[in-house]
Parts: C-alpha cells; structure tokens; sequence
C-alpha cells in the first residue's frame, strides 16, 4: 500500500546523509520533496500542508541544528508527525461495564464491512470474547447469507432472524432497527458479552442511508461505532469521513484493503481529518489477515525501518513453546541440526502467515522489495514435499543420499533432481553453523570469528614456509623434512607420543567432558 510512498521518503533522506550541517535550502528542499510524496499518494492538502509546516518549523529549529547527525534528526522529526497524523497512540475497544458490548459497523457499500464483521469477530473470539454477530444488513443481496458464511469460517453464532434480498431485483422488507435490537436481546440471553451489527451500505453518501444507520445507533445505543473505509477511494475518503462522521457520529475507523497497491492517502488522511482514531487495519483476504492499528509501527513501516514488535508478537502467538523449548535443548547439547528438524521449524514459521508479509516488516525491506514481490510463497511447499519424501533415516543421516536415493526423492515430491541437490547442499551449510554456534565459535564467515571464511580460519590456513631439505639423498631429503615438521607441530616440553603430554597407552577419551552424542566420533 504505502511502497510508493516509502520510496519516495527513503530517497529523499538519502540526499541528506553525509551533510554535517543543514542550511535552510537543504531544508526547504527536503520539505519540498515531502509535500509532493504525500501528494502523490493522495494524502489531503490540507493535510499535507500541516504536515510540512511542522515539519519544516522544527527542521529549522534547535533540536536539528545541535544535533550530531542532522539527517537523523530530520528522519526522527518526520517519524514523530507521521505518528501524529495516524492518530498519535494504538486505540483500543472501549468495553461496556455491563456486557455486552455493542459495536455497530457503518460505511460505503463495497467497503467490506461483511468480511470485517467476520475477522472482528475472530478477533475478539481470540482474546478471549463470546462475539455475536448480528445481520442488520437487509438491502444488499445476500449479504445475510455471506455474514453468515463468514461466522460459521470464524466459529462465531450469527443471529439472522429475516433472510434479507437475494438478487438486485427484489425489494427490501425487513426492519434492520427491529433485527438490532431483537439481536441485542439474544445476546443478553445467550450471555455473549460482545454484539457486532453489520448494517447496510450504499454506493454513494445519501439521506436514506444516513437515516437508517442513525436509526440503528439510536435504537441500541452501541458502545463503539466504526466506520469502515476502503483504503483505495483515494482523495474521496474525506468527504466520505466527514460525511458519516456528521451522520452517525463514529467512535473509530477500520481500514480494510490495505494489501492493495493503491497509494494509501486514506489512511494519512482520515484519522487527522476527523478527529477519529484509526483502530484496525485489515490486510488480506483470510479471517486472520487483521490487525490492531499502531500508529508509531506504521509510520516505522512507511520510513522502511520495519515493524519488528508486530513480528515478535505473530511469533508468540503461533510459536509452539514445547518445540522451541526441545531446539533450545538440542542447540546446548549440541546435538545435529536434523533434516526432521529442520521441517519442524519451517512449520512453525509457516503458522506466522505470509513469509513474504514477514520479510516485508524487518527494516530496510524496501532494498530487496523486488526480489520479494518475485518470492513465491510454493517454494516453501516444494521444499516441505522434499523432506517428506525421504525416509527417517535419510532425514537424520543425509549423507547416505546417493544418485539412486536422490531420484527417488525428486520423482515422489514431483520436483527436479537439481532441486533435491540445491536443499541438500543449503542443509548442509546450514547444518554446519549450527554446530559451529553451538561449540561457541560464533558465525562462520564472520572476521573475528572461528569457523570457515573467519579471521581465525584465515590465520589457521596460514603455514609456515617449509624448510628446504640440506640431504641431496631424495628419500633421506623426505625423511629429514618429514621429521622437522613433527618437531615443529609437537608441544614443548611434552613428550611428542601424546597431545596431552602423557604416552599413547596412557591416554583414556572416557575422562575427556566431550559433548552428547559425540562418542560416534570416537571410532570405537
């Protein structure tokens, strides 16, 4: 939604690293890339113009000009007004003393109030709630039968006590005030604590629609009115706030569609337009594709410097505890990183959702926007499809994999061999820092770290240069050179049969604290 947008930003900041000192042209300048970015994604003027006014009033002030990194400062300055016309703080549901809690949806037809009725409900079933939703919507057809779809998706009772229309040509007769309040009663009775009323839309602002919805707030007298917006109208999204905002008085916004690649002006625009806080974004098509609205992560996700609490907190909440605890455990006994494993992981990171939606929140994204818009989410399939293919055995010992073993592999996960190859040979890099992370010699091809491309590897590869042999005798030459390089690997002061400065016959491996599972080493 906000790519062009992001771009634009991160460029313009480019033009001011490496200045120590920021005259009132670079300012300007800066300010004046600002306001066209925010234009071009169909931000409000009005909006736009409070936005670099401010910007440039405290560009120009003290807190930049004794500031050691200028450009970081400006940067800073624009995260905090961008913070500030998303709404300033994260806005929560305000819950009823007395349940339930009655939220009443309000907005355009095609806004995708029905679908948000479904995922607010799983929502606030996942917090712990008893949602019920409510068909108040009577006018467009089939919109009972889709709400009705979407709570049996989410696991939530729909109360629909009149069918509504079924096609564009019939007439409607039900009462949606009526089928409110009857819904808030069978809540009352029922004992759900939260009542969700999804109410008919229009495809433009008129009277009628307007009396209606006002009609409904009056009658239940709901505890939170969210007016839901698309969030590709563009520029027409103020009027339409503004609109709804003197008709039925909404508490907070949803802004559904986010996932498109409109340019996201609506969503700088209506929260400091209106006053209203922006309480929840909807970003895909799924029941899960919905989030609480943070304001500071956004404005983060815009200025490309990512949004990693919200990843941390998809972690927590897919994450399985008991499999993280067991790798934990495996990791300190070092133990082999296994190809069984190894498909665990990719499950777990599978439940977080989107692999592409996740790589898009960790700072600087925008640098390989590219390369992730190109990812395709199969891939992850292909290589699940891979290790299911091989046996147990072949899964804790990847090595047997021969030729024969690979062709079978590759022709029962319905992939090309040279794909079998390319997984085998990543696992093995892989498995190959795990072991190295776990005996503490940090991440291979780290300068200053032990392992292969280190510093330490590097100095180890370094030897030293061989003595030229004084025998003209080739075999006594051989003999002489051959026991030069024993005197020079061997300790000092030690015996030269042992490494640990007692005889061959002496030594016991039993004694030794070796790592689990590292007696297979041993030979014996």
């Amino acid at each position: 939604m906000f790519n062009s947008l992001s771009d634009r930003l991160t460029a313009t900041f480019k033009n001011l690293r490496g200045k120590g000192r920021l005259s009132e042209a670079d300012v300007d300048a800066t300010v004046r890339e600002i306001r066209r970015a925010l234009l071009d994604a169909d931000v409000a003027v009005p909006v736009v113009r409070e936005f670099t006014s401010k910007v440039r009033e405290r560009a120009l002030g003290s807190e930049v000009n004794e500031a050691l990194n200028p450009a970081q400062q400006i940067v800073k300055i624009v995260n905090e007004e961008l913070v500030t016309i998303l709404g300033g703080e994260t806005r929560r549901i305000n819950l009823a003393k007395n349940p339930p809690t009655v939220i009443m949806l309000a907005g355009l037809q095609g806004a995708g109030k029905t679908t948000l009725a479904g995922k607010l409900s799983k929502w606030l079933k996942g917090q712990g709630h008893s949602p019920l939703l409510v068909a108040a919507d009577l006018q467009r057809p089939n919109a009972v039968k889709q709400l009705q779809v979407n709570g049996e998706r989410a696991g939530v009772p729909v109360f629909a006590p009149h069918p509504g229309v079924s096609s564009e040509f019939e007439s409607a007769t039900g009462d949606p005030v009526a089928v409110a309040l009857a819904g808030l009663a069978e809540a009352k009775s029922k004992l759900h604590d939260v009542v969700i009323v999804d109410t008919a839309g229009r495809l433009g602002i008129d009277a009628e629609l307007m009396k209606q919805a006002s009609d409904i707030r009056a009658a239940i007298n709901p505890d939170e009115v969210l007016f839901v917006i698309d969030a590709m109208i563009g520029q027409d999204a103020v009027a339409t706030a503004q609109a709804f905002n003197e008709g039925v008085n909404f508490t907070g916004v949803v802004l559904t569609k986010l996932d498109g690649d409109a340019r996201g002006g609506a969503a700088l625009s209506v929260a400091s337009i209106t006053g209203k806080p922006v309480m929840f974004a909807s970003t895909g098509e799924g029941l899960d594709d919905f989030e609480l609205f943070h304001p500071d992560r956004m404005a983060s996700r815009i200025l490309d410097m990512g949004d990693v609490l919200t990843l941390i907190e998809q972690a927590e909440k897919n994450w399985d505890k008991g499999e993280a605890e067991r790798m934990a455990k495996k990791f300190a006994d070092q133990e082999d990183f296994t190809l069984d494993d190894f498909l665990a992981q990719m499950q777990q990171i599978r439940k977080m959702g989107s692999m592409k939606k996740m790589l898009m929140m960790m700072p600087g994204a925008a640098n390989m926007r590219q390369q992730l818009e190109n990812f395709d989410e199969r891939e992850i399939d292909r290589v699940e499809a891979i290790v299911r293919s091989m046996t147990p055995h072949e899964r804790v010992a990847p090595k047997i994999v021969n030729g024969s073993r690979r062709a079978r592999i590759a022709k029962g996960s319905g992939v090309h061999v040279s794909e079998v190859n390319g997984l085998l040979e990543r696992f093995g890099q892989a498995q190959k820092m795990m072991k190295k992370m776990a005996q503490g010699g940090g991440i291979p091809g780290m300068p200053g770290m032990a392992g292969p491309g280190g510093f330490n590897s590097a100095r180890k590869g370094k030897q030293s240069p061989k003595k030229k042999a004084k025998s003209g005798n080739p075999a006594k030459a051989a003999a002489e050179l051959k026991a030069a390089q024993e005197k020079a690997n061997a300790p000092k002061g030690l015996p030269t049969g042992a490494a640990f400065g007692a005889g061959a016959e002496d030594f016991d491996p039993s004694n030794l604290n070796l790592p689990k599972g590292f007696e297979k080493f041993l030979g014996k």
